[in-house]
């Protein structure tokens, strides 16, 4: 019987992922990754009623120094990073490697939304299902090959209503479990409250416009990102935007919602599906919930690559986030918005 570790959160994607591993003949154990910041009881009645064995394993300094960390840092010079895109290659997904290794487990499997091919001895990602598709968060896998060829995704077909029902059907409590937050490690409030709490918030500063004309204070560059309307406090007769984040002058540009679309956009840490070579005709995401937008790739110097959107071009791409390239439904690779 083949051994497999699903990484438990208590919630009911990775419920229904060890339940449809274990049907399928697996010898199933259960890992809780456990950050400090949320308590293991759900992970482990998960595993008590599918009757598998269960393991904690503390991540809470790798995650403090790969992910946390860094996604503070960015806030307060006036990125957005992503942690989730951050965690599954530094930390999620080792983590679980480690444990798979210790207990002699070959295969890794998580409750994501996502789909794999291997061939030839080469494993290439693919979106989910439209609607709830995770390969977004997974692309800088692509570079793990050792790691992603282990890897299980039982999830890969289906939308979260099918998945709750199929939990409801196997009797699973996790049913009924809320759906997991964006980031695991804010509790509570939101993602400037978070950096406030860390001692890592800046003072408040100036809003200005496109020529450095003032129009107000703000409360500081971390509260705020590319895109966002709400919030600024600034009354005008058209609606206005966040346009640009200064850390240096402490500042926030302000304007009109024309100026979120540029024509292209820069990405660095560079990673390539094995057999992608730039330059590439993509459909292009840069957010997890964004629509794609058509662009041409093409090879920069120093691991970057120049995005230059060919249809309308995508809204409000922020530094520090991912621009993801997807030929068909193929993960062709991706970078960090620079």
């Amino acid at each position: 019987m083949e051994k497999a570790v699903v990484g438990i959160s208590g919630g009911v994607d990775s419920a229904v992922c060890a339940a449809r591993l274990k049907a399928r003949g697996f010898d199933v154990t259960g890992v809780f990754l456990d950050s400090g910041h949320q308590p293991p009881e759900a992970a482990r009645a998960v595993c008590e009623q599918l009757d598998i064995p269960f393991i904690t394993e503390d991540i809470t300094a790798l995650l403090e120094e790969r992910v946390i960390r860094p996604f503070a840092q960015g806030y307060n010079s006036g990125v957005t990073p992503n942690p989730c895109v951050l965690c599954n290659p530094t930390v999620k997904f080792p983590a679980l490697a480690k444990v798979a290794d210790r207990i002699g487990a070959r295969r890794i499997a998580t409750g994501h939304y996502a789909a794999l091919e291997t061939r030839d001895r080469v494993t290439r990602l693919y979106q989910g299902k439209p609607g709830r598709d995770q390969s977004y968060m997974l692309y800088r896998l692509l570079s793990m090959q050792g790691i992603l060829q282990r890897c299980l995704f039982p999830l890969c077909d289906d939308d979260k209503d099918t998945v709750r029902a199929d939990a409801r059907a196997l009797g699973l409590d996790a049913a009924e479990a809320p759906d997991s937050m964006d980031v695991c490690f804010v509790q509570d409030g939101g993602y400037a409250e978070y950096v406030e709490r860390l001692g890592c918030g800046t003072p408040p500063g100036d809003f200005v416009d496109a020529d450095g004309a003032v129009l107000g204070r703000h409360e500081g560059i971390h509260r705020y990102t590319i895109g966002q309307r709400r919030g600024t406090g600034i009354s005008s007769d058209s609606r206005l935007f966040v346009t640009r984040l200064d850390a240096r002058r402490n500042q926030v540009t302000l304007g009109g919602e024309d100026r979120l679309y540029p024509e292209s956009i820069t990405a660095g840490h560079l990673i390539l599906s094995p057999g992608v070579a730039l330059p590439i005709e993509a459909d292009v995401r840069v957010r997890m919930g964004s629509e794609s937008a058509r662009a041409a790739v093409t090879p920069l110097s120093g691991g970057r690559a120049l995005v230059t959107f060919t249809q309308k071009p995508a809204r409000a791409p922020a530094p520090a986030q991912s621009a993801v390239f997807y030929i068909d439904n193929m993960v062709a690779g991706g970078g960090i918005i620079i």
